[in-house]
């Protein structure tokens, strides 16, 4: 499984590159904030979601911690997707939110 650090992806996003940012956590969890631009699946929607996916875009999942994207990137994974799991989560996240 591959994973990025949240500077990484924090200095990427300062750079202007465009990041397909996908955040797992609950509806709620994603109230208190986000990395701007990024879209909420909730965990236990994405099996029914991933049809929205395309495998030829690269994907990082997020959530609070890191647990539960990097259940899902593995999940994902598994059906061929290009997925990159941002270590430590939004408790890692020290850029900008919306």
């Amino acid at each position: 499984m591959k994973q990025m650090a949240a500077k990484e992806v924090e200095i990427l996003l300062d750079g202007g590159k465009t990041l397909n940012i996908i955040d797992v956590r609950e509806v709620d969890e994603v109230a208190a904030g986000k990395i701007p631009g990024a879209v909420n699946i909730p965990l236990g929607l994405v099996e029914f979601r991933m049809h929205e996916l395309d495998k030829a875009k690269e994907y990082i999942m997020v959530c609070r911690s890191g647990g539960r994207s990097g259940r899902v990137t593995q999940f994902l994974e598994n059906y061929g997707f290009n997925v990159i799991d941002m270590a430590g989560g939004m408790l890692a996240w020290e850029g900008k939110v919306e």
